[in-house]
């Protein structure tokens, strides 16, 4: 059963979103907000051919489980942000503010447990889960979808050196330019000023306060700090964050924390869905085949949720 709702309703973004609810409501359920990857994206997380949101809602609502998604701010209001205040977008207007919201407006329907709110990010939004927990989300627990503990400007660098080794020669010396020019504004960013930062574009529409502004409130330090019951999930075949920089990282930063559980998925990319390519030079490629997110991913979250 699904019911169109309006995230931050009254206020200057208002965001059409649909709750996912069982088809019975006799007691209240548990809940759980969907929070996005980068980019713009739209409340099914559509990428290419798939929609890894609406297949989560889908699979945790026949469970028992209540899921709420929702556009993204700058999918509906990029123009506008960047016409308005183009240095000042950080992750707190893009992602952070937003899901706060989603997750008030479950606590307050009847038909859901407020006690057993959660929060599913995948991507960038697992990698901001502890910190939208920390900042007023005050979810009953976290997951941690494909996410990564490092900086974004790290995966970036990454991501692009990747690239790079799946270039033919001739490309690769055009390439190491482009890579080492991009790594030389990500070095810069740390002896800017904020306002420096807020007027300084580092590629595309994006300027270096996006990412200062995330670096001065680290991810890891609030996955460190919370108590709160915490689920790290993981394709082994992810090509936009890895198994042994970033998996393995969180493991070894989650040591003596009995409250972490991790979970690497044989053969799975970044969508949870079976790998095609496993390059990332190939990911348009990738995304453009059909397919859904794996039921045992659907399975093992829902199982979690559940057993709290």
């Amino acid at each position: 059963m699904n019911e169109k709702i309006i995230i931050g309703r009254g206020t200057k973004y208002p965001l059409n979103g649909i709750l996912s609810l069982p088809d019975s409501c006799a007691a209240k359920v548990p809940a759980v907000v969907l929070v996005h990857g980068s980019g713009p994206a739209d409340m099914d997380e559509s990428i290419g051919a798939n929609k890894p949101f609406c297949d989560i809602a889908e699979a945790l609502s026949a469970q028992g489980i209540a899921v709420l998604r929702y556009d993204k701010r700058t999918k509906i209001y990029g123009k506008q942000m960047l016409k308005e205040s183009p240095g000042n977008v950080t992750v707190e207007s893009e992602t952070i503010e937003d899901a706060i919201l989603a997750a008030k407006l479950l606590k307050n329907d009847d038909r859901i447990n407020p006690d057993k709110v959660y929060i599913l990010g995948h991507s960038l939004g697992g990698m901001l889960a502890p910190r939208i927990d920390a900042e007023g989300g005050n979810f009953a627990g976290i997951i941690i979808c494909a996410g990564s503990p490092r900086t974004l400007s790290d995966i970036l660098i990454s991501q692009n050196d990747d690239v790079l080794t799946q270039l033919p020669k001739l490309l690769q010396k055009i390439a190491k330019k482009q890579i080492a020019g991009l790594k030389a504004k990500f070095d810069a960013i740390t002896e800017m000023s904020e306002e420096e930062a807020k007027q300084t574009k580092v590629f595309g529409k994006t300027y270096a306060w996006y990412f200062k502004e995330m670096a001065g409130h680290p991810a890891v330090d609030y996955l460190i700090a919370t108590e709160k019951p915490v689920l790290i999930l993981q394709g082994d075949k992810d090509f936009q964050v890895s198994t042994e920089k970033d998996f393995a990282l969180y493991q070894q930063i989650c040591i003596g924390k009995p409250n972490v559980h991790f979970k690497l998925y044989p053969g799975l990319n970044h969508l949870f869905m079976k790998s095609v390519y496993g390059r990332v030079k190939d990911f348009k490629k990738e995304y453009k085949v059909p397919q859904k997110v794996s039921a045992e991913v659907l399975e093992d979250i829902a199982e979690w949720i559940l057993a709290k």
